[in-house]
């Protein structure tokens, strides 16, 4: 099951965001909300849309997987997963951020949805499913 290892490589991922946002609110001393600190604002999002986005993304793939998509299908939607959610953290965590990278991490992971959903919606109405 190919869409496992992605799992793990994101969730080691997400433990790192935590992490990470866990030592900003150490330093700046924030135990709720941010502080107005702009940095731990941005770790903070940075978390939260991680755990908001990956989860529909690694079911998609699972049900993918499952239908009997590809293997070379499964293992690019896990890539544009994972590489979305990283560049998307690396964009939105910047003080100064460059929105290219906000977008571009959006985007690749809009990319995995829709290639997922295409082919979930293809296997159901050709009796796959």
């Amino acid at each position: 099951m190919i869409w496992t290892i992605y799992a793990a490589l994101l969730s080691l991922f997400f433990a790192f965001l935590t992490f990470r946002t866990i030592r900003l609110r150490q330093r700046y001393r924030v135990s709720l909300g941010h502080g107005k600190n702009l940095l731990l604002m941005r770790a903070i999002r940075v978390h939260g849309n991680f755990a908001e986005y990956v989860p529909l993304g690694l079911l998609l793939m699972a049900a993918s997987e499952q239908l009997g998509a590809p293997s070379l299908l499964v293992h690019s939607l896990g890539s544009l997963l994972a590489l979305g959610r990283l560049v998307h953290a690396y964009g939105v965590s910047q003080e100064n951020e460059v929105l290219r990278f906000r977008v571009t991490g959006m985007a690749l992971t809009c990319i995995c949805y829709v290639l997922a959903a295409g082919y979930i919606l293809i296997s159901a109405f050709s009796g796959n499913a």
